[in-house]
């Protein structure tokens, strides 16, 4: 059986998957409405579109769903420590960490000082459920 960190992880790759597309969808419409002149230039909004698309997906997806696609794949859910679906709140700021993708090894490595798997969840009193058992 595989660990839940691992599917974690695995769940993170097809997170980044997803959010991928998204942003070469959101990107190419930047490119038609703000420049259809330069090919290129659209790549001067990356750095403005990717942490908006990371956060509204993450946000929407955790708040909402109680999973992001990548989660719902691998059978994870995340909740409050009580069992009840995160709030609004609790989901924007566990998923600060992710915004460039890199932020995210230092939350899990001071999480794992703290004795969680993430310092973020530690602060918001989330937990991330294996739906399989």
């Amino acid at each position: 059986m595989v660990s839940v960190f691992t599917r974690r992880v695995i769940a993170y790759v097809l997170d980044f998957f997803v959010v991928s597309a998204f942003m070469w969808i959101v990107s190419y419409l930047c490119y038609l409405v703000f420049n259809p002149v330069n090919v290129y230039g659209v790549y001067q909004y990356f750095p403005i579109v990717i942490p908006i698309l990371i956060m509204v997906y993450f946000v929407y997806c955790e708040r909402v769903h109680g999973a992001t696609v990548g989660k719902a794949l691998m059978y994870l859910q995340v909740r409050s420590r009580n069992g009840a679906y995160i709030t609004f709140a609790q989901a924007v700021v566990r998923n600060l960490s992710k915004i460039f993708w890199v932020p995210i090894i230092f939350d899990w490595a001071f999480g794992r000082i703290l004795g969680q798997d993430r310092m973020l969840a530690y602060f918001t009193k989330t937990i991330v459920v294996d739906e399989l058992r």
